[in-house]
């Protein structure tokens, strides 16, 4: 079984704009991003070149850009190509895909790819037909925007005989090119009360392939179905005799694939209600069902098999979630492959899709460039940050299998909080697996790290210094030992600003000498750090966002702690990880300045707030999150973790009060040195990085702050 990559590539058009994830993921412009492909060691590429793309006048010529050269960096280097040339979309402007102008037309540039790069022996000339043919069809998302069984199917028929004359005209060139076809696996299921419309959406998830390979028919279960929906029998006739089975059947299988079906409309919520015109019904993933067991890639895999005896391939292995759920995830496909082709299945490839994320298919392509989904690389920084993917991946193109103690843990899938409707199963996960020591176990951040480490399934152990003293480097070797952690998060430390100029040994013993003897043991034994720094670090004289490589002065002792405790931490464990932050706020405690704003406006009191600090706040879910990811990428050195947005601690106090619909009277904005601290400050501390913005905007962080803790009904 070979290992293949894919890049998301949809171009799809709403209304009369067109939707391009490579426009959004910037591939085209950065070169590097093909040596770091060839890099994975995988063997076969399903590559963009795609017809909205390149050839959006009809009289012209294609414009093929940069293409003729990355085709011939990915030949060069031993990736072969798997040409796509529509990925979920309509065409240019000037064909209609409810016409024979979609095919005639594809089959032209069809024809000229196969001239222009005669060399590429395999093709998908549209991905999805079928899926596309619901969005665009069935469900009105996408252009043309249709709402019935006739648009499906004239759709549909349109993108298999687009595909079948786009394979001939190729042929023509290049008699040994291959048919890579691809579409969605997915399963429905249902009550017994409609088990009827479950059986034939399951026919129905077939009509595409069964067109394809020319067994379309009278006797075929969708017979009377297409010509009920004005689908003549001459046109069905054109399958038949022009029959063209793929080489290669791709399925693409997500954890949403499969649905269930459930007239029981009381349990679910409004927007998943739906119906066949004959009977209403909520239609969810099968997965957030707690009456239903999904079948799962294996035996989805295993029907196709079954039903086509073809070469399978997995084309889309993907997943939108936190880095040990998309390692869980591909692992398990993986391993379900393998499984299939020692039961005598054959599997062709195994698809690692997204490989630089995707862009808004949070809201099914329907909108602008929409929410980002890290995938192999993550582009959140700017520019290809490698994840702990990349190094899954490379293992499997080694032959080698890719160790992680997170892999032993259960995917959300499989675990309870996975049931939404209509009652929650207890699966329990086990907790043999090596764990997390989570170090300051009272502390704001303790306490997030886990929480959060319980919703995603890392197991953790959370320390209170009764528990262990970082003054005491036998102690800690002691816990190691005991415990066989693979990371340790130093969530501990001095928090007191102003106290810790009275109370400097104790400030230094917790920032900087706990810190530095935790390194010093994790780089002894193997062991992941992670533990945290300060804005306060800089002295403010910049007056422009620093990032981690500008030079630290701090104005105080517990900005002297944390610069002292980065150096010391890097010097005895260069492959720490120091997340520098700022300002930051939690919606599961009460000990920050959101929280104390808040309180005291309800409560109509004045409050002082300094007026020329300006600083970059951060969102404490957004920083545990993202700070276990980049842990997890085994990612080192110093990192600036704040939501993007610059601004003075009284602009945030005003911005906290419009969103709770508090008065702003009874705020005070004061210069800082009216504000009675012991320690100075600096008047400028805000953070960027050098290696992107990689946390949502504060104005997002604020709005999920109010929703969790519900602010707004304290208003008065």
């Amino acid at each position: 079984m070979e290992i293949w990559g894919g890049i998301e590539c949809t171009i799809n058009r709403v209304k009369d704009q067109y939707f391009n994830q490579l426009d959004c993921q910037g591939h085209y412009e950065r070169k590097e991003d093909l040596s770091l492909l060839s890099n994975l060691g995988i063997q076969k590429i399903r590559y963009p070149v795609l017809w909205e793309k390149h050839q959006q006048q009809q009289d012209s010529p294609p414009d093929w850009g940069v293409m003729e050269e990355n085709l011939q960096y990915l030949r060069q280097n031993g990736i072969t190509v798997i040409a796509g040339l529509v990925h979920h979309g309509s065409g240019p402007a000037y064909v209609n895909l409810m016409d024979d102008s979609f095919a005639d037309g594809l089959t032209l540039y069809a024809s000229a790819v196969a001239k222009m790069f005669p060399w590429i022996e395999y093709y998908t000339p549209v991905n999805e037909p079928l899926t596309t043919a619901r969005f665009c069809g069935l469900y009105g998302l996408w252009f043309p925007h249709g709402h019935d069984d006739v648009s499906f199917l004239r759709i549909l028929l349109n993108e298999c005989k687009a595909t079948i004359l786009a394979m001939q005209a190729i042929r023509k060139i290049n008699p040994l090119a291959k048919l890579v076809h691809t579409e969605d696996l997915g399963k429905i299921h249902s009550t017994p009360m409609l088990q009827y419309q479950a059986d034939f959406e399951n026919e129905r998830r077939w009509l595409g392939l069964d067109l394809l390979c020319g067994q379309v028919n009278s006797s075929h279960f969708m017979w009377a179905y297409l010509l009920d929906n004005g689908i003549t029998a001459e046109e069905l006739k054109f399958f038949t005799e022009n029959a063209t089975p793929p080489d290669v059947l791709g399925f693409n299988h997500y954890i949403t694939s499969e649905r269930y079906l459930d007239e029981r409309l009381q349990q679910y919520p409004r927007h998943t209600h739906g119906g066949n015109g004959k009977m209403k019904y909520a239609d969810v993933e099968a997965v957030r069902s707690g009456n239903v067991e999904v079948s799962g890639p294996k035996k989805l895999l295993k029907e196709a098999w079954d039903r086509y005896k073809m070469p399978l391939a997995l084309t889309e292995v993907h997943l939108y979630c936190w880095r040990e759920e998309q390692l869980r995830w591909l692992k398990e496909i993986w391993e379900a492959a393998n499984e299939l082709e020692n039961e005598g299945v054959r599997i062709f490839g195994f698809t690692v899709w997204s490989l630089f994320g995707a862009y808004g298919w949070d809201k099914l392509l329907t909108e602008g460039k929409g929410n980002y989904e890290s995938g192999v690389f993550d582009l959140r920084s700017g520019f290809p940050r490698a994840t702990a993917i990349a190094k899954q991946v490379r293992s499997l193109s080694l032959g080698q299998p890719y160790q992680h103690p997170l892999l032993q843990g259960k995917g959300w899938w499989k675990r309870s909080e996975r049931v939404l409707y209509p009652e929650r199963l207890e699966i329990l996960s086990p907790d043999s697996c090596s764990p997390i020591l989570i170090v300051g176990a009272n502390g704001t951040l303790g306490k997030a790290f886990a929480k959060l480490c319980r919703e995603r399934n890392i197991h953790y152990l959370s320390l209170t210094r009764q528990d262990l003293n970082l003054i005491f480097p036998a102690q800690i070797e002691e816990i190691i030992q005991k415990y066989t952690p693979w990371a340790i998060i130093n969530a501990a430390g001095f928090v007191r600003v102003d106290a810790a100029e009275i109370e400097q040994e104790d400030c230094f013993l917790s920032n900087t000498e706990g810190p530095a003897n935790l390194a010093a043991a994790c780089k002894k034994y193997g062991i992941k750090f992670l533990t945290f720094s300060s804005d306060l670090v800089f002295d403010g004289e910049k007056k422009a966002a620093y990032i981690e490589s500008d030079r630290v002065n701090p104005l105080n002792v517990y900005g002297t702690s944390k610069a002292q405790a980065e150096e010391e931490v890097l010097r005895n464990d260069p492959d720490a990880l120091i997340i520098r932050t700022s300002a930051f706020f939690s919606p599961w405690d009460n000990y920050n300045f959101v929280y104390h704003i808040i309180s005291s406006l309800n409560r109509r009191e004045h409050v002082k707030v300094a007026a020329d600090v300006v600083i970059s706040p951060t969102y404490v879910p957004d920083l545990v999150h993202m700070s276990l990811d980049l842990l997890i990428d085994d990612e080192r050195g110093i990192w600036h973790l704040s939501n993007h947005g610059t601004l003075s601690w009284s602009d945030l106090a005003v911005e906290v009060a419009r969103r709770g619909n508090f008065s702003t009277s009874y705020l005070v904005s004061l210069p800082v040195v009216e504000m009675a601290y012991t320690a100075v400050r600096p008047n400028f501390s805000a953070l960027t990085s050098m290696h992107g913005l990689i946390l949502p905007s504060l104005d997002h962080a604020l709005d999920r702050f109010f929703e969790e803790r519900k602010w707004n009904s304290f208003a008065s």
